[in-house]
């Protein structure tokens, strides 16, 4: 009887370690991919065609109203398939964009590169903020915009649309996809 209480005991006291580790390891993985920052699992986005949503990262956590975040919006080399002398982020009009970019601090990098930039112009009543690189970006290659001081808005999901001007004889505006970015307090 003894023996019996004692393994009962030992069993016991394992499983609870156990259990105590394995809610350890779960918040730390759910920590980790809070601060990844990617689409991630989209069932109803209103995206059309699922490989138009494009990958996005926020260093700080998109904490919402929070002054000093560093948005990087990803365009993979297969959407770039054309030579691009702009790129355009254009916002929804709902929810409404109450946050900031700081036009003077984005820039367009290709394998960590910067490129150099002509202009950074931002029309807040059309809600687009349109990059015009000094030279165009080749095809075939994939980019990282990078808008750095930016003011974090409201909570909410926001639909953020990626075109680009192509830099043939005939520029043409093409959509290249949409990031669909979430700040919340979580």
């Amino acid at each position: 009887m003894n023996k019996v209480k004692t393994l009962a005991t030992v069993l016991s006291k394992r499983f609870m370690a156990t259990l105590a580790l394995s809610g350890c390891l779960l918040a730390g993985v759910q920590t980790l991919s809070l601060a990844n920052g990617n689409s991630g699992l989209v069932i109803f986005s209103g995206v059309e065609n699922r490989s138009d949503i494009l990958n996005y990262k926020l260093d700080f956590n998109g904490r919402p109203r929070f002054y000093g975040e560093r948005m990087r919006l990803r365009i993979s080399k297969k959407k770039l398939n054309q030579g691009v002398s702009k790129f355009f982020i254009s916002y929804l009009k709902d929810p409404e964009f109450d946050g900031k970019f700081n036009t003077n601090s984005v820039e367009v990098r290709v394998d960590g590169e910067s490129l150099p930039l002509r202009e950074v112009y931002w029309d807040k009543e059309s809600r687009v903020v349109e990059i015009d690189l000094k030279e165009p970006l080749e095809a075939g290659n994939s980019a990282e915009i990078v808008f750095s001081n930016v003011k974090n808005p409201s909570s909410g999901t926001y639909y953020f649309i990626g075109d680009v001007l192509t830099s043939g004889q005939i520029p043409l505006r093409v959509y290249v996809g949409t990031w669909i970015v979430s700040f919340s307090r979580t």
